[in-house]
């Protein structure tokens, strides 16, 4: 039985959540409604309802449903999906300094796009560049896995981050050999490999949204399996958990959440390392917590960034993956100064 002192901090921890939760879904909404009125030219809020429930075929009803709805449509999921990942890689490896980024999906994917547009150029259809992406990023993650196998159980953490960090540069290496040897494609490939929502688009949310949700509908039922993995492995086993499945598991959704991202709008980077830190520090819960805030948390933020992205050099548009670099470079000096400070004590 639990005591009343248990109970009583049982139940401000849940009316915190719940006032958090909520102070989230607010900012995601808010996030959501200036997305779609920021950009060249701002529009109301009475005509974007306007363009959704009546739309006559306008110039500006046209803007919004083709080109501002989908945009901020694909910023939220794809920052729901970078959070939600982060918080599960940072439960897996038991690294605070781990990303989606770790597995080489953003490697990968890039390689498998930059191929295709090479061998291919002006002759591959859109979603089956997205595919290409995505398996390209599930390719690399199954090479990191094997590899890191390799390493003894106890460094099973830090086999996934040296193995990651390996494959990313051999991919990156790669990548830029097949730019150098076509140099006619590479303007339109480099734009991608920075990270961009400027080419969304109806199409891409049709590939975007069924994995997403899904994807994420796992993330949150894996909470309690992070919550346990992150306490480490010993603990794990004593606890009755089969270690080797949850990180298969946890290790498919995140290939799941991350490639479909950036299959859609490239490697957009620091969304997976920044966010699942940001709520530990405001909610400090266990990954039941974590995850489903940190979606709602990655979604506003990179809402946030895209509506930057817009007027750091107006009139011409700066690639979202640039803003979250510049916001996100200095979190992980921070987080990296702070973890070798706790190591050297």
């Amino acid at each position: 039985m639990r005591s009343v002192s248990q109970q009583k901090e049982g139940t401000r921890s849940g009316r915190r959540y719940a006032l958090l939760a909520a102070f989230l879904i607010a900012l995601l909404l808010f996030s959501f409604t200036l997305s779609i009125s920021a950009g060249s030219s701002y529009i109301p809020m009475l005509d974007i309802i306007d363009a959704v429930f009546h739309d006559d075929g306008s110039k500006l009803h046209s803007i919004i449903l083709s080109i501002r709805i989908p945009r901020a449509i694909e910023a939220a999921f794809i920052g729901a999906n970078l959070g939600a990942a982060g918080a599960l890689m940072q439960a897996m490896t038991r690294n605070a300094l781990a990303s989606p980024g770790i597995f080489g999906i953003n490697a990968g994917a890039s390689v498998a796009v930059v191929l295709l547009l090479v061998v291919l150029p002006a002759a591959v259809p859109l979603h089956f560049t997205m595919i290409g992406a995505f398996m390209g990023g599930g390719a690399s993650v199954l090479a990191v896995y094997a590899v890191s196998s390799f390493f003894n159980e106890g460094q099973k953490e830090i086999g996934f981050a040296l193995t990651g960090i390996v494959i990313q540069a051999i991919l990156a290496s790669i990548t830029q050999m097949l730019l150098i040897f076509n140099e006619e494609n590479t303007e339109t490939v480099l734009f991608w490999l920075a990270g961009s929502l400027s080419g969304s688009n109806w199409e891409k949310i049709v590939f975007l949204i069924p994995v997403s949700v899904t994807a994420l509908l796992v993330a949150v039922l894996l909470g309690k399996t992070a919550s346990v993995l992150s306490l480490g492995e010993d603990v794990s086993k004593a606890l009755g958990q089969k270690v080797w499945f949850s990180r298969v598991l946890i290790g498919l959704t995140v290939i799941a959440l991350a490639g479909v991202s950036v299959s859609v709008a490239g490697p957009i980077g620091f969304i997976g390392l920044m966010v699942p830190h940001m709520v530990r520090y405001m909610a400090r819960a266990d990954y039941r917590v974590v995850i489903p805030l940190s979606a709602l948390l990655g979604a506003s933020l990179l809402l946030l960034a895209d509506i930057s992205s817009r007027f750091v050099y107006f009139p011409y548009e700066t690639p979202v993956g640039v803003v979250t670099a510049f916001i996100g470079s200095p979190f992980f000096i921070y987080l990296a100064r702070k973890r070798k400070e706790e190591t050297d004590r």
